[in-house]
């Protein structure tokens, strides 16, 4: 039976915060707009540069200005409040390999290098540890139209 609603994702209730983007302050550090809908994770003062595979999620990138302050970039990021489409990548251990279910805590899978522009939705693989031991936890929230959670399949995950 074809399923008739689904979540979808939302536009955040708060507004984005404005952070520095970024490895460091360097030419080659710096994010364009291409980056955005990237997955984040802070890693320096008032500073977030792209999550690595198996990372937690902590926001997602919503814009990028096109000038820096002191060499680094400035951008915002939705952290809280955020539901977003995902692409399912499998599990956190054998990425490529896999199902995820509603309800699954999810991390960061397979990434677009910096300056590379996304041509899909961003990849999240299942958590190795399903515990809820998470300081910041993403979850899948549903399967979208095709509704198996399979490898390249459209999922919906939000931030708790």
């Amino acid at each position: 039976m074809a399923r008739d609603h689904y979540i979808v994702p939302t536009a955040p209730s708060e507004e984005s915060i404005t952070v520095r983007l970024g490895a460091g302050n360097a030419v080659g550090d710096n994010f364009s707009s291409v980056d955005a809908g990237k997955l984040v994770k802070l890693v320096g003062e008032s500073r977030y540069n792209l999550c690595a595979l198996g990372d937690e999620i902590e926001g997602v990138v919503s814009s990028v200005e096109s000038a820096t302050q002191n060499g680094y970039s400035i951008g915002g990021i939705v952290t809280d409040d955020c539901r977003i489409y995902a692409r399912a990548d499998g599990l956190q251990a054998t990425p490529g390999v896999g199902v995820l279910a509603v309800g699954d805590y999810v991390v960061a899978g397979t990434v677009t290098a910096k300056g590379t522009a996304m041509t899909d939705f961003p990849k999240v693989v299942k958590a190795t540890s399903q515990t809820g031991i998470f300081r910041f936890a993403w979850r899948v929230v549903s399967l979208g139209p095709v509704g198996t959670g399979a490898v390249g399949t459209t999922v919906v995950i939000e931030r708790l």
